[in-house]
């Protein structure tokens, strides 16, 4: 039982007796007091309670504390303070055993149930694949990652999905601008897409295609090459993409197709229900969508003048697939320019007649990239696109995933590529893989030396400040891993990492663990291994490796 349960049941149970509020009428909040002197844990209940009782809350706080049923052992003391606070401070006791319950659980600690099974499906990097991945898709599939993992955490359900969007105008383009390079590899002139896609990897795929078929293409009439060259160039991009999420230690549960999605004219089904429901109309010769009356600040076209289905009517489709395939909760991450797009998302999934707050997104914002304090600006195979490819090669999968984390979603996060590529203690990725290593290596000194960590170690040693500093650190992982995945804020891991190295290193410089006193020693060590323990379990999280040695 951890010491935010111990003291919410103690109060529970002195609210009973006191007459003030039965279990589960009031919230019992317990935080950390924002100055450590003024102990472990506080409450605010009786502030609550003043209101209802009409009595000053010092004096319900009095009441409170009388009643409280607190063994010394655990809670060494209750304090009034402010307009009402009770402050807890709890004994090393409780600490040593909050340690061996770290020790007992291993890979499980930080992990929770709240999660309930809740069927989950975050969406997330589903890039055009008319082209290689960019650096705000390798920050999408970071966060994606790390947000379906801390889901898992705590006992969701959780897929993750890329859409892929393997119809319409855009992939008649990627044909043509493959198509046109292709007939100019092999001395024939075809005029290039207006709007076509350029950069290198055009001109690769189409050497590619010269290498295996020659001038197979070349025979086929101009729009049957086309046809063609689209269909193998999506394919090849495709299995680049996917080559390099492996890579980046993401590998996708469902790939999704759109063109799947209108050879079953889902969008035609959707249609047909908002118009049974009455929220179309038409209007100019196209099929309108009232969503104004779900809170969007206009109403949104679902089949033009021309007789088109919107992009917008097939994602609604899309997203009315997800519900129909058994998601309670839809998580979409997308770039900051669809913000304008969430509104419209969330009143048509309103009118189709789905629960309102199942459908969510996280806006993932831009990356500068920056080196020797300039922005880099243009990549040498893919044109305007800085390629995820390219920096994973520059600074590793490590450093990319921890910096794309360490920053939250809705800033704009300068990747500094200098500070990235930098093996020293600055670089916050190293300064805490390297807390797990020296751990790594204290333990190997201490077996070498006749010292090994007892399944039952006595841990009534750790009296010194630092070591009940590092403890309380630890037994924060819980609540971290809970917050992040509860308010989907993946950075509070990296930040958490980043304290509980520091508490470590401090903790190291003023003790050593190897020493001639075997009892002590042992303590220590089942204290480094406490913190082997949870830095190993929140590089899982992130994706991360935890190196035995650097």
């Amino acid at each position: 039982m951890t010491g935010t349960e111990y003291l919410s049941n103690r109060l529970t149970t002195a609210l009973k007796k006191k007459d003030f509020a039965e279990p589960g009428e009031i919230t019992i909040g317990l935080e950390r007091p924002k100055f450590a002197e003024h102990g472990d844990l506080a409450t605010n209940v009786a502030i609550l309670l003043a209101r209802k009782l009409k009595r000053n809350p010092r004096e319900i706080a009095t009441d409170i504390v009388q009643a409280l049923e607190l063994d010394p052992d655990v809670v060494t003391s209750a304090e009034i303070a402010g307009a009402g606070f009770i402050n807890f401070r709890f004994g090393n006791g409780f600490y040593h055993n909050e340690l061996r319950t770290i020790l007992d659980a291993g890979s499980r600690f930080g992990q929770a149930d709240w999660g309930n099974k809740k069927r989950v499906q975050i969406e997330f990097v589903s890039a055009n694949p008319t082209g290689p991945l960019n650096i705000v898709s390798a920050r999408a599939a970071a966060v994606g990652d790390v947000l379906a993992n801390l889901l898992q955490a705590v006992d969701c359900d959780v897929e993750r999905e890329y859409y892929v969007n393997d119809a319409g105008r855009q992939i008649r383009l990627l044909g043509m601008s493959v198509s046109a390079r292709y007939m100019a590899l092999l001395g024939q002139t075809e005029d290039f897409p207006e709007e076509g896609y350029h950069g290198l990897y055009i001109h690769e795929l189409a050497q590619q295609l010269v290498d295996e078929s020659g001038d197979q293409f070349a025979k086929m009439e101009q729009a049957e090459r086309w046809k063609a060259l689209s269909e193998l160039a999506l394919e090849k991009l495709l299995a680049s993409q996917k080559e390099v999420l492996h890579s980046y230690r993401l590998n996708f549960d469902s790939w999704f197709r759109e063109k799947k999605l209108r050879e079953n004219n889902s969008h035609i089904d959707v249609l047909k229900t908002l118009t049974d429901k009455g929220f179309v109309f038409e209007k100019d010769g196209a099929k309108w969508f009232k969503s104004t009356q779900f809170g969007d600040e206009k109403d949104r076209v679902l089949i033009t003048g021309e007789g088109e289905p919107t992009y917008f009517l097939v994602d609604v489709a899309y997203h009315a697939d997800k519900y129909n395939r058994g998601f309670e909760k839809l998580h979409d991450l997308w770039g900051p320019d669809h913000h304008g797009y969430i509104k419209r998302m969330q009143a048509a999934l309103l009118a189709l007649g789905y629960q309102e707050g199942s459908f969510e997104v996280t806006i993932i914002q831009q990356v500068n990239l920056f080196q020797k304090g300039e922005v880099v600006k243009m990549s040498k195979r893919a044109g305007k696109i800085i390629e995820m490819k390219e920096l994973l090669d520059e600074v590793g999968v490590d450093v990319a995933r921890f910096f794309f984390i360490a920053r939250r979603t809705q800033s704009p996060l300068d990747f500094d590529m200098d500070l990235a590529k930098n093996t020293s203690e600055e670089n916050p990725v190293f300064y805490v893989q390297y807390a797990h290593a020296r751990i790594c290596n204290i333990i190997n000194k201490a077996v070498a030396q006749g010292i090994s960590l007892p399944k039952q170690v006595n841990l009534s040693p750790l009296d010194k400040k630092e070591e009940l500093l590092l403890i309380k650190k630890l037994i924060e992982f819980p609540q971290t891993v809970s917050k992040a995945a509860k308010y989907l804020e993946p950075h509070r891991i990296p930040t958490y990492l980043q304290e509980l190295a520091a508490t470590f290193h401090k903790f190291y410089h003023h003790h050593r663990v190897v020493t001639d006193d075997v009892e002590l020693a042992q303590a220590r060590l089942g204290l480094i291994k406490g913190v082997q323990i949870v830095l190993a379990n929140a590089f899982k999280l992130l994706g991360i490796s935890a190196p035995e040695r650097m």
